[in-house]
């Protein structure tokens, strides 16, 4: 099976304007999480997904700059876009790491992988796992079903049409190594509090080792119980832009 780590990203930020395009250490964060992704050791190609609003063009020439693939399609379907990336590099499945995730894990990443290719689920999500740590897995087959069964385009939040539809595989994975699971850790990009988490880590980490871990980061987060502190206003924050969400529609 063929299957590709796809970075779904969009230059579209009004909560924190500008954040993927943020500089740090001499990169923007979208370079810094696609050095992650290729930390992960079994996928056949990692695609930058992203959409053809011209807003969006930025991120062919950080694709060219980092040697991986970049993809534009549609603007408001990301399930659709999934699956025009599936159709266009002849993909099985795609691993989907969110933009938001600058310290998304390259472990889990990896076992998505292994998990698709093993045939078994259509849909692998995580639980117990930092708020954005994790990844998730689609197969081509599903991305070709749930597209059948939508109501509607709008799929930025996409992940209970898997859930409250009864017609997938949905493998919900919980890491056997509980040193990475650590709820109670917020590491997505949102707010600017989460800016100011992110720095500390890059700050702290990077200097020291390009590569650092995902245990890095969580020992280092341990040891500094200030950082939780730091995103707990932000993380009240998302909970209630949440709320917000619409419930998914079916045909």
């Amino acid at each position: 099976m063929k299957i590709a780590l796809v970075l779904s990203i969009r230059e579209k930020a009004t909560r924190l304007p500008g954040k993927v395009l943020k500089e740090l250490h001499g990169q923007t964060l979208t370079e810094h999480l696609i050095d992650r992704l290729k930390m992960a050791t079994n996928a056949d190609m990692i695609v930058i997904g992203t959409s053809d609003d011209p807003r969006d063009a930025v991120f062919k020439n950080i694709a060219t700059n980092k040697g991986v693939n970049v993809y534009f399609g549609d603007q408001n379907d990301k399930l659709l876009r999934y699956y025009q990336i599936c159709n266009h590099y002849n993909l099985d499945g795609v691993v989907i790491i969110d933009g938001d995730d600058i310290l998304c894990f390259p472990e889990i990443m990896t076992r998505n992988v292994e998990i698709l290719k093993e045939g078994n689920d259509d849909v692998v999500f995580w639980k117990n796992l930092p708020l954005g740590a994790a990844s998730s897995g689609l197969t081509k087959n599903a991305l070709e079903k749930v597209i059948e069964l939508k109501a509607e385009n709008d799929t930025e939040v996409w992940g209970g049409y898997f859930l409250n539809s009864n017609k997938f595989k949905v493998n919900i994975m919980e890491n056997p190594d509980e040193r990475l699971n650590h709820p109670e850790i917020r590491m997505t990009l949102d707010y600017q509090e989460d800016y100011d988490f992110v720095k500390c880590i890059f700050d702290d980490l990077y200097p020291k080792n390009n590569n650092f871990s995902s245990y890095d980061v969580i020992n280092y987060i341990l040891e500094n119980p200030e950082l939780i502190e730091m995103t707990q206003g932000a993380q009240l924050k998302y909970e209630e832009h949440l709320k917000k969400a619409k419930p998914v529609k079916f045909k």
